[in-house]
């Protein structure tokens, strides 16, 4: 950090918020707001006179609660840049002055109560989302008792109270009776690789080594310290990682399979009893410590939604952020411009953290050098003659890649070719058929259903897959030879959200007993929320069916995913059973019910058509 503060071409903004971000790649306009420090942070010196005089006392967060700071205070030891902070919620009032006693100490005059908070308008053309993440909040696991007992404490907790740093400058201390614990025990996954409603489904990654060096700091600190750790699995995958865990137990760390049940505490000598099975024996047994330590997981940043909204990002069902591609672009976003970096993607070490940082520079370094993006020839096309301005494609566009469309000023809608991602969402929410979806055009889908559709129509289930997951999905089948009935046949589009109404309702008068409409899994979606549309309008074509007389069941709408080659599989043997419960007559009875429909909306936007040109304006002298 002291290296990026000091960087002629680095400009470090600290102590400031971003209100608002807007634009597309190359050309982003970011709003920030710098935050009132209320010291002038060119002048002050960080001599700390202030801090001193300063008659506030509130808990220090950086210390998690073990310690007290001043209001105005050092945000932590070698912050950057190296200034003090006045917490105006702390302090006993600077509007009016109240106290002022820091400001008359202060011999540089760098206080200033009546310092505003500043907003700052940037150009820039990449944006990397470092955002980090949040530790999980133990409070809800009652039978650890984390917020009854003094003496069980986070990781987090630990790593302050060991640290020379720390409230205790590393003399690792109880906080009952502020001595050094002689019996220690470790409960690792607290908050990970839960199924239950309390905590989450995945992996912290970085629990287990936390542990393993706590252990070992611990024994170097203290010799006769008797440390037990109490486990699922041990994940020391790294390099060097499980040498360090072999260290570990050579050291005289215990490591028991099985997670404890309840803590217990003793009144009089607050000592804490576990209850666990090892899983390894099978033997039920109570054990007896000085402290327990919850090794606590890791969760997105809890303001990572207004993340998301600001930059459009995409969010995997555990809310981190999700990139482009696994494989082929791991640190883009589906946003074009924005880079992942750290722990804002999913749970990393620091050595993947930097890994990953270096890789997110060198892709905005690519793009800004180049000077022109190239983008995929499937992006939207709007007629500006055909638009009327209604701004639903405003609405849908999840890239925000489409402005204009304002009925109010009569301003058609224009499409920012560089923010496009070709989702197509756009276009089968438009009602005036005034998009053009560049390769994925309404009559080449259309051609594909009536070529399918053309000879033994009933004999086949038509099936729309999003190119990005299920058509994926149905690769992995084919390739992992799996048996499935041949029956479906299959319409890539870049995603559900190109799949438009008249597709659907055309495949059926075409004699299709059975229509699937397959993508992402909900929360998954690589176009952010384009999915979401999908929903609204298979919702909508359910209710238009059941008017009409036709079954519901015959148009199926499944999230799978590229990794799903088995589900794929399971989906495609529903819809042969369901294919083979259509009738002749029902299809038969579909395709006159819609055609009549179909009529009668032509013949009404005909007459639109025509009363439209037949009128005459006059102008009036």
């Amino acid at each position: 950090m002291m290296d990026a503060g000091r960087h002629p071409l680095i400009n470090l903004m600290t102590y400031s918020e971003i209100e608002n971000v807007g634009g597309y790649i190359g050309n982003f306009n970011v709003t920030v707001r710098k935050k009132a420090r209320y010291v002038d942070e060119n002048e002050c010196n960080a001599c700390g006179e202030c801090e001193k005089i300063c008659p506030v006392v509130a808990p220090d967060s950086f210390q998690e609660g073990f310690s007290s700071r001043k209001a105005i205070y050092m945000p932590f030891p070698q912050a950057v840049p190296s200034v003090f902070i006045l917490d105006d919620q702390d302090c006993l009032g600077h509007n009016p002055i109240a106290c002022g006693k820091c400001a008359d100490v202060c011999e540089k005059n760098c206080i200033d109560f009546d310092m505003k908070d500043e907003i700052v308008n940037l150009e820039v053309g990449a944006v990397i989302v470092a955002t980090g993440m949040d530790v999980y909040d133990p409070t809800e696991m009652d039978e650890y008792g984390y917020t009854k007992y003094e003496n069980v404490i986070t990781s987090m907790e630990f790593e302050r109270l060991i640290s020379a740093g720390g409230p205790t400058e590393g003399h690792f201390i109880r906080p009952t009776d502020h001595k050094t614990p002689k019996r220690i025990g470790f409960i690792q996954c607290v908050g990970s690789r839960s199924q239950s409603p309390i905590g989450n489904p995945y992996c912290s990654n970085i629990c287990c080594m936390n542990t393993i060096k706590d252990s070992l700091l611990l024994k170097d600190h203290y010799k006769d310290v008797d440390i037990s750790v109490f486990y699922m699995d041990i994940r020391a995958f790294g390099k060097g990682f499980e040498d360090l865990y072999q260290r570990s137990k050579q050291a005289g760390v215990k490591y028991l399979r099985g997670l404890p049940g309840e803590i217990f505490e003793d009144d009089k000598t607050k000592n804490l009893t576990l209850l666990a099975e090892d899983t390894t024996t099978g033997e039920i047994i109570d054990h007896e410590f000085d402290l327990v330590v919850l090794s606590v997981g890791v969760i997105p940043r809890k303001d990572s939604g207004l993340v998301q909204k600001l930059l459009t990002l995409s969010k995997t069902e555990d809310g981190f952020f999700m990139e482009s591609h696994p494989k082929l672009k791991p640190v883009d976003a589906p946003t074009g411009g924005v880079f992942f970096a750290g722990c804002a993607e999913f749970p990393k070490d620091v050595k993947d953290s930097v890994t990953q940082a270096s890789a997110a520079a060198a892709r905005a370094q690519i793009l800004m050098n180049a000077g022109q993006i190239s983008v995929e020839a499937i992006t939207s096309v709007i007629d500006q003659n055909m638009c009327t301005s209604c701004g639903i494609c405003v609405k849908a566009c999840p890239f925000n890649a489409i402005t204009g469309g304002d009925a109010k000023t009569k301003t058609p809608a224009q499409v920012i070719e560089a923010a496009c991602k070709g989702c197509g969402t756009c276009a089968a929410e438009c009602n005036f058929d005034a998009i053009t979806m560049k390769h994925f055009e309404d009559e080449q889908i259309m051609a594909q259903v009536e070529a399918i559709l053309d000879k033994d129509a009933e004999d086949k289930t038509l099936v729309f897959a999003c190119n990005w997951c299920s058509y994926a999905g149905a690769d992995l089948a084919g390739l992992s030879r799996l048996q499935y009935p041949t029956s479906q046949r299959v319409i890539r589009t870049m995603c559900s959200g190109r799949v438009d109404s008249k597709f659907i309702l055309h495949a059926f008068e075409e004699g299709a007993p059975i229509v699937l409409v397959s993508g992402c899994h909900f929360a998954d979606c690589h176009y952010i929320d384009a999915n979401r549309w999908t929903v609204k309008r298979v919702e909508k074509l359910w209710d238009k069916l059941e008017k009409l007389g036709i079954r519901p069941e015959r148009l199926q709408l499944e999230w799978i995913s590229a990794a799903e080659g088995q589900k794929w599989k399971r989906t495609m043997e529903e819809m042969e059973e369901m294919r083979k419960s259509v009738t002749t007559e029902e299809i038969e009875f579909t395709q006159k019910v819609l055609k009549e429909e179909r009529e009668k909306a032509e013949a009404k936007k005909a007459k639109r058509a025509l009363k439209k040109k037949e009128t005459v304006s006059v102008p009036i002298n």
